[in-house]
């Protein structure tokens, strides 16, 4: 199987173990994560090995690093843990990474579309006829997720196997309801934070008068790194409301400091995180932080979950958690393994070792990129609000979205989507094009998204500061070359 992945980095294609660790690591999940067999990549251009493609990709997936491989390699030799215990750990290892309570719940999800049913679950029960869902940005999150939002299968295969079709409703979630409040207006702009709270007071208001419970999705780095509604908005929604609402932030990117996680939960708020983005591991991982007061609020699970969910990835205690299949799936449980694995070489780095690398992978991306080339980046702040820029987080200058609109390849988003696929070809990878660009015609113009994730930063901390800058203005160097229009 091996010899089959062309782009394998040469020192881990004859390695011992190898073959095996990556067929675990591409089991155990939904169609998105099945290998090619040519090309040994799934359907997001991504591996769970490490590869020779130089990729600044983390706002869509990233390939298996070669430490986190070592890591994982070692830990099969030595023979994994039973799933519960093993996951247990993990639980263990979260909480001290973000230096949260032991009190704090974590359950686990083969994705973070599956993560929208985490949340469903923890407050079903609030509201006499349900839960009604504020999703922020459909665009801006997951495709999937206007699916999951909806108690509703999003995919033809659940993690364990079961066959479904997208939009059927989850057993025991017919009761949820969705409203997409639109983090960009119409013509791809960030809207303000007031603008959107106003509507999602009114999608409140609405719920309340229905005897649905609200649930509102807080946006916590999108795909191009907004940050939509700000805690002042949420402060005061929670005030007027109370316990007639409920809080989930959507930080799935993991470009989130452990500071702001610590204050969402504060606020009573649950917390998804993903693996595979800005935290490195590889596709598909996910979990939730669930605040205990909710916890102990929470109904039993809805029967549905039997086909989604098994019970090692929920804590002991939880209603509803005896009708869950008792196997393992021992790909998410290595996939979450090379995540936390990542997440703590991050933690262990300085602040200051790690806001020097993320200053000269801003510099490498200004200079040659927007000044050499001509794109313009896309604001992560709304017009008007360009001083939040000076507060905003340190980790989601690790994201830069290109406008490429003007590029004669990728003018519309469609044409960029081929540009993605076309320097995939050429060993380059970049994130996917998001829709917040609009051409003059009406139709959505090319982005493409490049990102740094802990493991590159960890990389890139280790050398000296000369090092650090030209080894990051010669990779970003090389997509400037690849993406330079022929005069």
């Amino acid at each position: 199987m091996v010899a089959q992945f062309p782009d394998m980095d040469p020192a881990y294609r004859d390695r011992p173990g190898v073959a095996e660790l990556v067929a675990v690591l591409s089991s155990g999940g939904d169609a998105r994560i099945v290998l090619d067999p040519v090309s040994g990549l799934n359907r997001y251009l991504a591996a769970p090995y490490p590869r020779k493609t130089l990729a600044f990709a983390s706002s869509t997936a990233n390939d298996l690093s070669a430490p986190a491989c070592d890591h994982l390699l070692g830990l099969r030799h030595k023979g994994l843990p039973d799933y519960t215990a093993h996951l247990d750990n993990l639980r263990q290892r979260i909480r001290s990474a973000y230096r949260i309570a032991e009190s704090t719940e974590v359950v686990f999800a083969p994705s973070g579309t599956d993560l929208e049913f985490v949340a469903l679950a923890a407050v079903a029960g609030r509201g006499r006829a349900g839960v009604h869902n504020i999703l922020l940005g459909a665009d801006e999150v997951g495709s999937g997720c206007v699916y999951s939002a909806r108690g509703q299968y999003f995919a033809e295969e659940t993690a364990l196997g079961v066959a479904t079709y997208p939009g059927e409703p989850v057993a025991g979630m017919e009761s949820v309801t969705l409203a997409d409040v639109p983090v960009r207006c119409a013509g791809g702009i960030a809207r303000s934070s007031e603008e959107i709270a106003r509507q999602v007071r009114a999608e409140i208001l609405r719920t309340h008068s229905e005897g649905r419970h609200a649930l509102l999705h807080v946006v916590h780095g999108s795909k191009t790194g907004l940050i939509l509604p700000e805690l002042t908005e949420i402060d005061a929604l929670k005030a007027e409301f109370g316990d007639a609402m409920s809080v989930v932030v959507d930080a799935c990117q993991a470009r989130i400091a452990r500071s702001a996680v610590g204050d969402y939960l504060a606020r009573g708020a649950i917390v998804f995180l993903t693996g595979s983005k800005f935290m490195g591991g590889p596709p598909f991982s996910g979990f939730a932080l669930i605040p205990e007061t909710l916890v102990a609020a929470a109904s039993p699970l809805p029967s549905g979950f039997a086909s989604l969910f098994r019970k090692g990835e929920w804590r002991e205690g939880w209603a509803g958690r005896e009708w869950l299949d008792d196997s393992s799936n021992p790909g998410l449980a290595l996939r979450l393994e090379a995540s936390v694995f990542e997440l703590e070489r991050f933690g262990a780095l300085g602040l200051s070792a790690v806001e020097q690398v993320i200053m000269s992978f801003q510099r490498a991306v200004r200079e040659l990129l927007e000044h050499k080339l001509g794109l313009r980046l896309i604001d992560t702040v709304p017009p008007g609000e360009e001083a939040l820029a000076v507060e905003h987080p340190i980790e989601m200058l690790t994201l830069a979205t290109l406008d490429v609109s003007r590029h004669p390849e990728a003018q519309t988003f469609e044409a960029a989507r081929g540009l993605y696929h076309a320097l995939d070809k050429t060993g380059l990878r970049l994130g996917q094009p998001v829709k917040c660009v609009r051409r003059d015609d009406g139709d959505w113009g090319g982005t493409l998204r490049v990102g740094l994730s802990m493991p590159q930063i960890c990389a890139l901390a280790a050398i000296d500061d000369h090092a650090r800058e030209a080894a990051l203005f010669e990779q970003i160097g090389r997509f400037a070359e690849a993406l330079a229009i022929p005069a």
